[in-house]
């Protein structure tokens, strides 16, 4: 994989058109700002006033040390108080896509593999969604493990997405939510 940088910095345009991220619509931000960025560890918090409604998510992108390309980005939305998240994955083209992604977190087994949606000029996106279960063993965990296909080669790629400052953002983003 080389040398990976991350870098801080939303995908709300992907969230606001696949709906994935969080909206409040009555109390706003603090301060009755417009706009919010914090870091959580790895983890950025945003959110964005659109349409009157306010929309929170948590992002980690991931770009190539080499080319400054990014080879990877997640971004999720709080659900049930924080006790659930949904969001995307968004992934480089090239992949084998019926082969799917599959996500480990730390040394546990893999889960199904989620199948790609579609691919957008931002790269090919896999729907995420975490139930209670899968949040808690996230806020334990240090990373959790993606594994793709090539497509040309057939070769496995894994990358390696932080926990660190995962559980404090995603409680942020319900506090924000007002749940």
């Amino acid at each position: 994989m080389g040398n990976v940088r991350r870098v801080s910095g939303p995908i709300f345009a992907l969230a606001l058109v696949l709906g994935s991220a969080g909206s409040v619509a009555a109390q706003g931000l603090p301060g009755g700002a417009t706009s919010l960025n914090e870091t959580h560890g790895d983890w950025t918090v945003g959110c964005r006033t659109a349409e009157g409604a306010v929309r929170c998510a948590m992002t980690q992108t991931q770009v190539s040390g080499e080319n400054r390309q990014r080879i990877l980005a997640v971004e999720l939305a709080a659900a049930e108080g924080g006790n659930a998240a949904s969001g995307v994955l968004v992934l480089p083209f090239g992949l084998r896509l019926d082969s799917g992604v599959r996500l480990a977190i730390d040394e546990t087994s893999p889960r199904e593999p989620l199948r790609f949606s579609t691919c957008l000029p931002a790269g090919c996106i896999a729907p995420l969604v975490f139930d209670a279960a899968t949040v808690t063993a996230l806020k334990a965990g240090t990373a959790v493990s993606v594994t793709v296909t090539a497509n040309d080669s057939g070769q496995e790629l894994a990358f390696s997405i932080s926990l660190s400052g995962f559980s404090s953002a995603l409680n942020r983003i319900a506090e924000l939510n007002g749940s």
